[in-house]
């Protein structure tokens, strides 16, 4: 099957990539500048946010499926920027999304749980998104755009995903509390805010798996259990061994940062837990994958 993906630069997208080439699949991933990530898949540098690039991306590669990774996820960076947040999180969906119909392409989206308020979370797939900051608003409007310019497309909602090795450039949420606990540095995790810690690998899996069988509608494709921000600090420390007195529990509202948070922003997995062969994974074998590539 010939695979789109874009964002194959990121943690979830060259996950996929590499999933997908493995698997036997013609891949092209698009990412923005210079390839940062190895794999047997091909690579095509492309800036999302402009119409024609996207185009010939899409003439390159003839799609069968799109995985739409590419977004711009620095929750304070698009409160500062919101004409950048606009172009990538809503134009670059939409670009993708509309020559995806072009192509005949299932899409597959990749979203956030920022699209809730966290209000009353954990939230299944029909509860009603209720966004609150410039990165969760224009989310949900890729979200929208998406099911308009691309219908029968895949809504895959994910949550602080983590991975190791980090992609270049930026360290995800689980490599970050490494590269702190090993130097034996303070980390302050809130220990108010619930959400729905995410292996990359399995995100990768699932949304994999919505493309290659072409399947739509809304999935919560993260991980399987939730819990605090201080609660997932502690387990990696219990799994690799470091000092949880390390971790300093602070309130969400005490950074006073600039973008709003939603405090509890769990997903529920029910559906791709009955639905999916690449189930959502809980927190004790997520844990112990990512210990193993850890010492890779």
């Amino acid at each position: 099957m010939r695979i789109l993906v874009t964002g194959a630069n990121g943690l979830v997208g060259s996950r996929t990539c590499h999933l997908l080439a493995e698997q036997g699949h013609e891949v092209l991933g698009l990412g923005r500048g210079e390839r940062r990530a190895a794999g047997s898949w091909r690579y095509l540098s492309c800036e999302l946010t402009r119409e024609q690039e996207v185009a010939i991306a899409f003439a390159e590669a003839s799609p069968e499926a799109v995985i739409h990774c590419g977004s711009m996820t620095e929750v304070d960076a698009c409160e500062r920027e919101p004409e950048l947040a606009f172009a990538a999180n809503v134009e670059a969906t939409a670009f993708v999304a509309r020559a995806s119909r072009r192509a005949g392409a299932h899409l597959v989206h990749v979203s956030t749980d920022y699209v809730f308020d966290g209000d009353a979370g954990p939230y299944a797939e029909e509860a009603l998104p209720n966004p609150r900051g410039v990165y969760s608003v224009t989310k949900h409007m890729g979200e929208q755009a998406a099911r308009v310019l691309a219908p029968g497309c895949a809504i895959a909602r994910t949550a602080v995903v983590y991975g190791w090795p980090p992609v270049a450039g930026r360290l995800n949420f689980g490599a970050w509390l490494l590269s702190a606990f090993e130097k034996g540095q303070p980390v302050r995790l809130f220990e108010d805010q619930i959400v729905s810690p995410s292996y990359a690998e399995n995100v990768a899996a699932m949304v994999a798996e919505l493309g290659v069988r072409r399947l739509g509608g809304v999935w919560h494709t993260c991980g399987a259990e939730v819990l605090s921000r201080v609660e997932f600090g502690r387990a990696v420390c219990a799994v690799f061994g470091f000092d949880a007195g390390l971790i300093v529990p602070v309130k969400l509202a005490e950074l006073k940062l600039p973008a709003p948070r939603p405090l509890r922003s769990g997903l529920r997995v029910d559906k791709a837990r009955g639905e999916l062969r690449a189930r959502p994974m809980g927190l004790t074998e997520s844990l112990a994958r990512f210990h193993a590539d850890w010492k890779r």
